[in-house]
């Protein structure tokens, strides 16, 4: 089970209703050889009055896909990796759901595998596709329908054949009782045509390059199974799939084990070749991450990703360590990063005016934080798109006020004039000028500090409450505590289990939470779900953002999305009004994987470049 897919973020969210928090030789192919084969597309000429038609084995959003057809395997994958074992790793929390989509109940980690797509992509590329259920697409050059030829051998684990009425079923199951915000984005599909066994055609209206793509990673279900089904209704059955991997054996909160199938069509398609090693992947539940790497110090699972800094450097001194039992390892990448902060409830009356929210991102004393707790590991986190070429940084470009000044009336007016920045401080603790900054800004606000307490004109306390279902969380919010109290403000922590957490999350029931908003290597019409008003009631717009700028600004970005100097600008110009408006107080952020290991496996001396790859690994007792 890897990291994130490169595949684009939006088919995840539109499919699901997640919880917010957040192996290999070298390859052996010749890519010389490979690009003498035939061209991966090709394209039918005009007739009068229509556009021209694209059919081809491989789909990249932007620029040409690395890989020509024909290709044996991704570089980054060891072709030749043994299988069989297992691994064994873990998991924080609980659940009690065996389906991934349904609209209640909390499923299990690593569930939405039991699924494939029609097309896959790339770890060591963004946004590119290639043939898995979908041998070919075909595609006019006005995106007006898009075409998918399914691969004859295809089959659900059961053995019965994955047809055309198969991905016709599976949208309209999706549509129909997955999650609202999939039928609101894909209201640009007018009609499913079946054309025969094998063959597709989504008829589509008003889409665009981005639009049409998001459709090439539509999970297949089977109807034999799921026609008689509430789609929408959590499950305690192990479910027909359509990929190479089945639930084996489980208990509910417990534990999950999954088996990849020996039979499984795809097994040595391109897209899989190298990857999925293990015979058994089994994820173990904790109810505390501390626990949890007491766990694996003692062997009773096999691979940790440390996310605490402490742990990172204070907790490594066990004896399986000492003894080269467990390896541990830093790498270093350059990934775009996710966005993660204190994320502020914004309709919530106490939060909806923006000077309130950017007077309490004064009281997060990050410097003293990152010396007290992180020793010094970690890199505050400046913008939407961090390590990307659309982080915002000065003032805006003469491209960007082109498209700001219309909003004028509708953005912070720092955008125009002042480099957004976030406050600093000398990391001694002593954070008496962000204090009188904060109250100055709340003064305005209408708040006023009053015998140790900051009041409003009724006399009411400023008073708020903060979710947590972590108790790593709740460490790093008490000196954020404290220094609220500093200034007459109550915080209320409250831990809550991962159900009611992820129900008061859906339900936009909370004040504020620590989460996260996903990477964004670039600006795309996946921001729809994550921050347009249309898209509100999608749990990915943590912060309930209703702004009439920020729908303009995404709107812009969808219009501008083949048009790389707009798209720059208009990226830039979206990451500093949202940076301006406080709907988060950012936290921080490790250009690096911190990972450890007991010394059962090997990898791939290529690791790819947007993923840690650990899909891609192998046990040594494998043969």
């Amino acid at each position: 089970m890897a990291h994130e897919s490169t595949d684009s973020f939006l088919r995840r969210c539109l499919l699901t209703l997640p919880v917010v928090v957040m192996l290999f030789s070298p390859a052996a192919s010749s890519l010389a050889q490979e690009a003498e084969q035939a061209p991966a597309k090709a394209e039918a000429p005009a007739e009068a009055g229509k556009a021209a038609v694209t059919t081809t084995s491989s789909f990249a959003l932007r620029g040409e896909p690395k890989y020509q057809e024909g290709f044996g395997h991704f570089e980054y994958a060891n072709p030749d990796a043994p299988k069989g074992g297992s691994l064994r790793r873990s998991a924080v929390g609980t659940f009690d759901n065996l389906h991934r989509y349904a609209q209640r109940g909390t499923p299990a980690t690593a569930s939405d595998g039991l699924y494939d797509p029609l097309m896959k992509g790339s770890l060591d590329e963004l946004d590119v596709y290639y043939p898995l259920i979908a041998e070919k697409i075909s595609y006019p050059s006005d995106y007006s329908f898009l075409r998918f030829h399914i691969n004859p051998k295809a089959t659900f684990q059961d053995g019965k054949p994955i047809t055309a009425e198969s991905v016709k079923f599976s949208f309209e199951k999706f549509a129909e009782e997955g999650v609202p915000q999939f039928k609101k984005y894909y209201s640009f599909v007018k009609d499913i045509e079946v054309e025969d066994k094998q063959t597709v055609t989504f008829h589509l209206e008003g889409a665009n390059r981005e639009e049409m793509a998001s459709l090439l990673s539509l999970k297949i279900l089977p109807e034999h199974y799921w026609g008689s089904r509430n789609f929408s209704e959590p499950s305690k059955e192990i479910a027909i799939g359509s990929s190479g991997m089945t639930i084996d054996n489980f208990k509910l909160g417990q534990y999950i084990e999954y088996r990849h199938l020996d039979d499984y069509w795809a097994k040595d398609l391109p897209v899989n070749k190298g990857s999925n090693n293990f015979d058994i992947v089994r994820y173990d539940y904790y109810l505390d991450a501390n626990v949890a790497f007491e766990g694996f110090k003692s062997g009773q699972f096999e691979f940790w990703e440390e996310t605490q800094a402490k742990n990172w450097a204070t907790a490594y001194d066990f004896p399986a360590l000492d003894e080269g039992k467990v390896k541990r390892e830093a790498l270093e990448h350059s990934l775009p990063q996710a966005t993660s902060g204190f994320i502020f409830n914004t309709q919530r009356p106490l939060f909806k005016d923006r000077r309130v929210r950017e007077a309490l991102s004064y009281l997060l004393d990050f410097e003293w934080m990152n010396k007290a707790l992180f020793y010094d590991q970690y890199t505050r986190t400046r913008s939407y798109f961090t390590n990307t070429d659309y982080a915002s940084s000065g003032l805006p470009s003469e491209e960007e006020l082109a498209i700001l000044k219309p909003m004028t009336s509708l953005v912070p007016p720092q955008v125009f004039d002042k480099a957004f920045e976030l406050p600093e401080t000398k990391g001694d603790g002593n954070i008496r000028t962000q204090m009188r900054a904060a109250l100055a800004l709340l003064k305005k606000a209408g708040w006023t500090l009053k015998d140790g307490r900051l009041i409003n004109d009724k006399g009411e306390p400023f008073e708020f409450e903060f979710i947590s279902r972590d108790p790593q969380t709740e460490r790093i919010v008490a000196p954020y505590k404290a220094n609220l109290e500093k200034i007459g403000i109550t915080l209320n922590v409250r831990r809550i289990d991962a159900s009611q957490f992820i129900n008061r999350l859906r339900n936009h029931d909370f004040d504020m939470l620590s989460g996260s908003y996903p990477a964004l290597p670039t600006p795309s019409s996946d921001m729809k779900i994550l921050f347009d008003s249309k898209f509100v009631d999608s749990t990915w717009n943590i912060a309930n953002i209703q702004d009439e700028a920020i729908d303009k600004l995404v709107a812009g970005i969808t219009e501008n999305l083949t048009n790389d100097d707009a798209l720059l600008a208009w990226g830039r110009a979206f990451d500093r009004v949202a940076l301006w408006n406080y709907f988060l107080i950012p936290h921080w952020h490790i250009s690096a994987f911190r990972i450890a290991y007991w010394d059962k496996f090997d990898r791939p001396e290529t690791r790819p470049e947007y993923d840690l790859g650990e899909s891609l690994w192998w046990s040594k007792d494998a043969k």
